[in-house]
């Protein structure tokens, strides 16, 4: 199941199985957060993960629905260790991993054929040639490199039904971006939650979710803080990494 410097790692409070690397872009508590955030039909439905990564996600998402749950991931090494985490932990009859470019999705699996649409999408604008990361691995999943905010928004607009719903996390400082493109692409922006390291601190990481031609009435939930004072988890945020404590 392994290959070179691969190591499995626990999915922490669900009872799965990871493959990552220290080589590649390996996920964070953002995939977490929204793997939890996103709606989800829990019998039955088709929801789609757009930049899956290893495969996190659709993962985590699988422990929420019964739903048919479709990864779609651009570099073959990282769809490889998805794939496989997938068949280790026998999910292969819920997840189906795709190795492609997010932007021929409409014209692969069809126009409005999902409910769901999740992505954790690279956060950053390309820089300048020479300054991001030297590991490609790495820079694509943090840079606009194969893909932008534009193109994350409006391919999941067209793979959404009437009605259908698209989460996303980003950073608070591409919250205008987000809110403008969703707008632009039909996608109304119905729940946003910020996420702040600490009590007192600048937000560090937004949550939003929007309906394909919904109607406008946008809800701010709740703030979600990550660490207490002394640095350990809030007691949400320890539920959500490790499960209730008993």
């Amino acid at each position: 199941m392994l290959i070179g410097d691969e190591r499995l790692d626990y999915l922490l409070a669900e009872n799965l199985r990871i493959i990552q690397s220290p080589s590649v872009f390996s996920f964070s508590l953002d995939a977490v957060l929204l793997a939890r955030f996103a709606y989800l039909p829990i019998q039955k439905g088709n929801i789609i993960d757009l930049c899956t990564g290893n495969g996190v996600i659709p993962l985590l998402l699988s422990t929420r629905t019964k739903g048919m749950i479709t990864g779609v991931e651009i570099q073959e090494r990282l769809y490889s260790m998805a794939v496989r985490s997938v068949e280790y932990n026998q999910l292969t009859n819920q997840i189906h991993m795709i190795n492609g470019d997010l932007k021929d999705m409409p014209k692969e699996l069809g126009i409005g054929k999902f409910d769901v649409v999740t992505c954790n999408p690279p956060y950053f604008v390309t820089p300048p040639k020479g300054i991001i990361n030297e590991n490609e691995h790495l820079a694509i999943a943090r840079h606009e490199i194969m893909c932008t905010l534009e193109d994350v928004v409006k391919t999941s607009s067209l793979l959404l039904k009437q009605g259908g719903k698209a989460a996303f996390v980003h950073r608070p400082g591409r919250l205008v971006d987000i809110l403008t493109l969703m707008q632009k692409y039909r996608l109304e922006p119905k729940r946003l939650q910020f996420v702040y390291p600490k009590l007192g601190k600048e937000a560090n990481t937004i949550l939003i979710e929007g309906i394909k031609d919904g109607n406008r009435d946008l809800k701010v939930l709740p703030p979600q803080i990550v660490y207490k004072d002394n640095n350990q988890y809030t007691d949400e945020i320890e539920e959500i990494l490790y499960g209730k404590a008993e």
